[in-house]
């Protein structure tokens, strides 16, 4: 079975316990299609010393990990790719998907000018493309600064027409209480005045009740 990754590579683990962690390349098992990486899937062995000389213990070292969880690490652009083929005066060279630099170190140095000029078309057309999200985003800002000054305007403009309104329903109430308070004044009046008139008549009554009862009292004294 032919592999894609070969000792001395550098490689970066995608898949496992030991995501994320590179290392190189130490061995390679075509049979089984695995590989045996620097640093990575450390297990504990427990050894058996074979002789008086040797000591025995537990001893931590690596072990093989399937090569479909490792990427091969372009020496060129220092990302982890996938593997293309191409022919190099006639023979068959493993190349980086992404900039086309060679990954066999014997075939590097006659593809890394290709690769430089890829690297830098692809990294102006990053440029060209985080210029025009900043502009989107400066425009994106702007319009909001525009929708948040309309709102402070219209905001304003309702409290002021709201204070508007109470100042006026203010002044119609007072005038309501005023116009209340002289009609109610004015109700009274004719009412003090009645009774200041049934006061009088009944004094009036009295004094008459009184010159009569003496005139009658005088004119039995005389009889």
């Amino acid at each position: 079975m032919k592999m894609t990754v070969k000792t001395g590579d550098n490689v970066l683990v995608i898949a496992g316990k030991d995501k994320g962690k590179s290392g190189k390349v130490t061995a390679v098992y075509a049979d089984t299609n695995k590989v045996l990486v620097e640093n990575v899937n450390i297990v504990s062995k427990h050894q058996k010393p074979k002789s008086q000389q040797d000591k025995g213990g537990i001893f931590k070292r690596p072990a093989p990990i399937d090569a479909s969880n490792v990427l091969v690490v372009c020496p060129v652009c220092g990302k982890a790719t996938r593997v293309a083929h191409s022919e190099i005066d006639g023979k068959k060279v493993r190349t980086c998907k992404k900039c086309g630099a060679s990954l066999d170190k014997e075939f590097v140095k006659q593809t890394k000018k290709e690769a430089k000029k890829t690297i830098k078309a692809s990294e102006l057309k990053n440029a060209k493309l985080k210029v025009a999200g900043t502009e989107k985003v400066e425009e994106k800002k702007e319009e909001v600064k525009e929708a948040k000054a309309s709102a402070k305007t219209t905001a304003k403009k309702t409290s002021s027409t709201t204070a508007k309104k109470s100042a006026e329903t203010k002044t119609t109430t007072k005038k309501t209480t005023t116009t209340k308070k002289v009609e109610g004044e004015a109700k009274a009046e004719p009412k003090k005045t009645t009774t200041k008139k049934t006061a009088e008549a009944k004094t009036a009554a009295s004094a008459e009740k009184k010159t009569t009862a003496k005139k009658s009292t005088a004119k039995k004294e005389t009889k």
